[in-house]
Order: structure tokens, then sequence, then C-alpha cells
């Protein structure tokens, strides 16, 4: 069976922008990795991130991309920052200077994992999401603080446990808070379809509902197996009727997992959605996106069609990212913290249980030497 990692959707052609009085100069953006030395509760914590912006040499305002967190804890380590370049890249491309980072106790982010919310039988969520909501503040003044971050506004856009973060951020807003979104908020979920103490879940949200007054986008898809259509509606009710300046967008059903909306290969139904928001809020940066050159490489010999497809996807993915083939076998992997992490994932994910060796073609945006 092939397995594949994840599909990543960021292409076009690339666009020269000029003025009177300076040279042409392509346009683009740019990736950077950063170590933030975040301020939380009079302690700092490098927290591991990348910084994706236009390559214009301008300020730009801030956009802070939240990560959720895994049902297995094992996983919380393996976490790399550039798993949500694609999301960071499409604010980017709207005119953002997007951070994506990742919270104490994840990849390599100083600190102990700070988020826990007790037991299935007894959860702490309103806690559990302030403090995680601290880890965005933190970050926030950092960021705020850079010569290529605009200073009068800025947003913060979370999936899951990062969406639930984002709630209870605009229940105490940092300054300059702008507006905020959230994909499938919430946090709690062992295994598909279960939710630990959905009672203590929504009084969470009706907590944060009280003093949030930051103009909100909540999206959900109705086949999310995390929070379902039930549960969100309980969710949502909360927090308006405590006065939570929302706007709900029930997304189309999406894959196996309406959970997985945010990811790279949702972008195409998310991103009108944000438009229409950021519209509504006067928070619309540039008239056109930047676009964003796909690599122009032919695909390995002997691909199926599905493989044809896959390496479109790797193509279009973001750093750091592999892809190896035997015959028709293929595997790719992105989004890694290096380039080697991309290559053994890869490997594992080609021809499995088949006793084939596969070679990597790939590397990044080049033919692997």
């Amino acid at each position: 069976m092939i397995r594949i990692n994840h599909a990543y959707v960021v292409a076009a052609a690339l666009l020269l922008a000029a003025s009177l009085s300076a040279p042409l100069r392509a346009e683009g953006i740019r990736t950077d990795e950063l170590q933030i030395p975040a301020v939380i509760s009079g302690a700092t914590f490098k927290l591991e991130a990348i910084v994706v912006r236009p390559d214009d040499g301008k300020p730009h305002p801030l956009a802070l991309i939240n990560h959720g967190s895994p049902r297995d804890a094992n996983d919380r380590a393996k976490m790399s920052p550039y798993r949500m370049w694609p999301q960071a890249a499409a604010f980017a491309r709207r005119g953002w200077t997007a951070v994506a980072f990742l919270r104490r106790g994840y990849g390599r982010s100083q600190g102990a994992w700070a988020e826990t919310w007790g037991s299935c039988a007894n959860p702490v969520y309103e806690r559990a999401g302030r403090i995680a909501a601290g880890d965005i503040a933190g970050v926030a003044r950092f960021m705020t603080s850079q010569t290529y971050v605009s200073k009068d506004k800025w947003i913060s856009a979370g999936v899951s446990a990062g969406g639930f973060a984002t709630v209870a951020l605009t229940a105490d807003p940092p300054p300059g808070l702008a507006a905020a979104i959230a994909f499938a908020p919430g946090r709690g979920s062992p295994a598909p379809d279960q939710v630990c103490g959905e009672p203590q879940l929504v009084a969470a949200f009706a907590a944060y509902g009280k003093t949030s007054r930051t103009p909100l986008l909540w999206v959900s898809a109705p086949n999310d197996h995390f929070f379902g259509p039930r549960l969100v509606k309980n969710m949502t009710g909360a927090f308006s009727s405590g006065g939570g300046r929302l706007s709900f967008v029930a997304a189309p059903s999406f894959g196996e997992d309406g959970h997985d909306l945010f990811r790279a290969n949702g972008i195409a139904i998310w991103s009108p959605i944000i438009d229409r928001f950021l519209t509504d809020n006067h928070l619309v940066l540039r008239e056109h996106e930047i676009e964003v050159p796909v690599p122009d490489l032919l695909a390995p010999a002997g691909l199926s069609a599905k493989g044809n497809d896959a390496f479109k996807d790797y193509l279009a993915s973001g750093p750091n990212k592999a892809f190896v083939v035997n015959g028709a076998h293929f595997g790719w992997s992105a989004g890694r913290r290096s380039p080697d992490d991309a290559i053994k994932e890869a490997l594992g994910f080609c021809a499995p249980g088949t006793g084939l060796r596969c070679t990597v073609v790939n590397i990044n945006d080049k033919p692997a030497k």
C-alpha cells in the first residue's frame, strides 16, 4: 500500500513589482527559521518557529499560526513548525508576516508541556486554554517588536487545540489583536467521535464568551470526528450567549475527517472563507495575492497517474521534503524539520512490507545527486 504524507497546495507563477524610484524587484515570499524568546508567566522560553512573509523589505502585520495537539502524547516531540508552512504561506501571500510556532512542550520548544487539562473524568479545559493563550501572547509581544512586523494590528489563527487557545486569547486579548480565526476548536478527544467531559468543554467556551469581544471566525466541517456538529452547536451557542462576537461557518464535509480541513489540501476550501472574514473586518492587506512559483521538474519515470498527481503535490509543498521511488512505488514527506528527516519518513512510506529498496529522487526543489 502506498502511503502519502501531506498534500500541500500553494501554486502559481512569478510576478514582477516595480516603482518609479526603485529598480524592478521580483515579488515573492521568504521563509526563515527563528527561536522566539517568549516571556510567559515571567519566564523566558525559546520557542521553535518559522517566519513566512512577503519578500519586499517592508514591515507587514503579524499573523500567528497555532497548531493542534496530537492524541498520542509521544507525538508531541516529533512536531515541526514546517508542518504549518502551507498555512503560513497562505497568509504571507495575503500580505501578512505569518509565524508558525510550537508552544511549550512541543517539538524542540523549551519548557514542559503546560496545557494539561486533567483527567478524562474531571477535565479542566478553561485553565488549559488560557495557559496555551499565554504562549500565543508571549510570541506576539516579541514578534510585534521586530522591525519587519507592523505595529498597529495582528491576528491569531489556529486549529483544534490551537483554535481553542485562540478562542481563549480573545477572552483576554493582548494589545493590537484585531481578529481571530479558529478551525475546529476544542480539547479532550481521546479517540474518534469521543470527547471527555463535554459539559466542561462547553462551559469553557461560555466562560471565554463572557469577556471576548474580538471578532472571531469559527470554521467546522460536519464530518469532524473530534468535535461533531451537535457538540459544535452547543459550544458556539455557549460562546455567543455571553456576548462573544462570533462568525460561524459550517464548511462542507472534507476527506475522511473534517478535522483536517485546515491542512494544505483544504486551502482551496478555506481560503474564500477567511477572505470574506478579513474583508468584513477591514483586514484585507492586498488587492491580489503574491504568487509563488512551483518548481518545473519532470516526474520520475514509471509512476502511475496517482504517482504523478502525488509528485505535483510534492512540488507545490513547502520545505523540508523528499520524494522516493521504486518503479511505480513511491513515497514522499514534507514539512519536516530537516531534509534528512523528510528522506527517512519518505522511505518508510515507499513500498512498505514488500522488501523493495526505494531510491531518493528529489530533495526539496532539486533532483537528488
